[in-house]
């Protein structure tokens, strides 16, 4: 078969995606880089948010528009949430949920799959620079505003062994980067009673594996030990933490269901500090929770601003079907709302803007992507930092798929400019030096 993969959401679906696309592409099918020539579509939805629901459905009307003679199948937690509405979209031959997601290509090949037997294996699917990697699934916690509980299930981990073996694969193929995903990452082990496995994951990848890089996706502020950022002692791991606050109010983070208090919360980000130098700390936040008053509101600004955030993801509250808040009174009007939003944008964007300034002029490792695009100056080179910065390049040499230490020469619109690149074999944005 000739199979597209596409995906709305965060990078755990991301994750997902490779993993179908390895496993159909490893059964024989061609792995396509456009959906216009393939006879099955495969789109990964989302409904964290009402806006994720509307680009999941939009998408899956582009896709259909752009290959209407596919077969296009919707799998995840908005195909799984709506499975009704998703089956009515045009051109949707079937809905997987998400407990089906892995046994997906089965359901579609059924006696196809004795076709494809002594047929050459096509192209491997495009390989990544930074690869993500699935390690748990599901969520344990109670949040009244969040509907993935409902679409994911409960907490369960992949045992560490298939873990070691993915990430050996994955830099084997070329990943530089690999990505540590899951809904609840924070939780990952628990089920099994053996203490904080995560660090013990991230231990034996340390160990037993060559990646250069490892990076962590959200963490739950509750489900880490004091002892945790002691494993950042070895560079290998980024220092860039997504630590979810939603709420820097007491009273709002009670009603949410956040096992977190304002306080601790503060204590944890100035313990990963201490331990993690140039740590880019990042986190979401909800404005217009039911109850929230103007009071509330300024407490949690008061804490965003104390913060110092590298980046903040702010949304407005987005009622989800099921869920404990959706039921809630009192919620802020609309006009309110947007004036909040106007106010943490503004401390956001300070807080960002001072986080990027402080780091100008440095020499940071950038691990620079495959594929640059042409500009009449040349090649323009993307990558990111450690820390999780943006960086482009003009160079005439190849950086792909390379990390080197790269001098952030200048800022613009929130993007590190490196220096211009020279005729020599190396750019001078490579050399080291302050």
């Amino acid at each position: 078969m000739r199979v597209f993969f596409d995906t709305v959401g965060c990078r755990l679906n991301q994750s997902e995606m490779d993993s179908l696309a390895a496993e159909f592409h490893a059964a024989g099918d061609e792995i396509l880089a456009r959906p216009a020539q393939a006879e099955v579509v495969v789109l990964n939805t989302c409904a964290v948010t009402r806006e994720a629901e509307r680009d999941s459905r939009s998408a899956a009307r582009r896709l259909h528009a752009l290959a209407p003679q596919a077969r296009l199948v919707l799998t995840g937690c908005w195909a799984t949430l709506a499975a009704g509405e998703a089956h009515a979209l045009p051109g949707v031959s079937r809905v997987v949920a998400n407990a089906g997601k892995a046994a997906l290509r089965e359901s579609l090949t059924g006696a196809q799959r004795d076709a494809l037997i002594g047929r050459a294996a096509p192209p491997a699917p495009r390989r990544r620079t930074r690869a993500f990697l699935k390690v748990q699934d599901g969520c344990d916690n109670c949040c009244t505003f969040c509907v993935t509980r409902l679409a994911r299930g409960a907490s369960r981990s992949r045992p560490l062994l298939d873990v070691l073996a993915d990430a050996r694969e994955l830099h084997a193929r070329g990943a530089q980067e690999i990505v540590l995903t899951g809904v609840q990452l924070g939780a990952y082990g628990r089920e099994w009673g053996r203490g904080p496995a995560l660090e013990g994951l991230l231990r034996a990848l340390l160990e037993h594996t060559e990646v250069p890089r490892l990076r962590l996706s959200s963490l739950e502020p509750w489900d880490l030990a004091a002892s945790f950022f002691e494993l950042w002692a070895n560079p290998r791991l980024c220092p860039h933490l997504h630590l979810p606050l939603q709420s820097g109010a007491s009273g709002t983070l009670r009603r949410m269901g956040r096992r977190i208090t304002p306080e601790g919360y503060a204590r944890m980000v100035e313990g990963a500090r201490r331990a993690i130098p140039d740590v880019a700390i990042t986190t979401d936040v909800i404005v217009g929770f039911p109850g929230e008053s103007r009071l509330e509101f300024e407490e949690s600004l008061r804490l965003v601003e104390e913060m110092r955030f590298a980046d903040v993801h702010a949304f407005r509250f987005s009622p989800r079907a099921g869920t404990a808040a959706a039921r809630f009174g009192d919620r802020p009007v609309p006009n309110q709302v947007r004036a909040r939003m106007a106010m943490l944008r503004e401390v956001t964007q300070a807080s960002s803007e001072a986080f990027r300034s402080a780091l100008l002029g440095r020499t940071l490792p950038v691990l620079w992507e495959r594929e640059p695009h042409s500009t009449p100056n040349g090649l323009q080179w993307h990558g990111l930092t450690h820390n999780f910065q943006r960086v482009q390049c003009a160079a005439r040499a190849g950086l792909a798929n390379r990390i080197l230490p790269t001098r952030l020469a200048a800022l613009e619109n929130g993007v590190f400019l490196s220096l211009p690149a020279t005729d020599s074999s190396e750019p001078t944005v490579c050399q080291d030096g302050p």
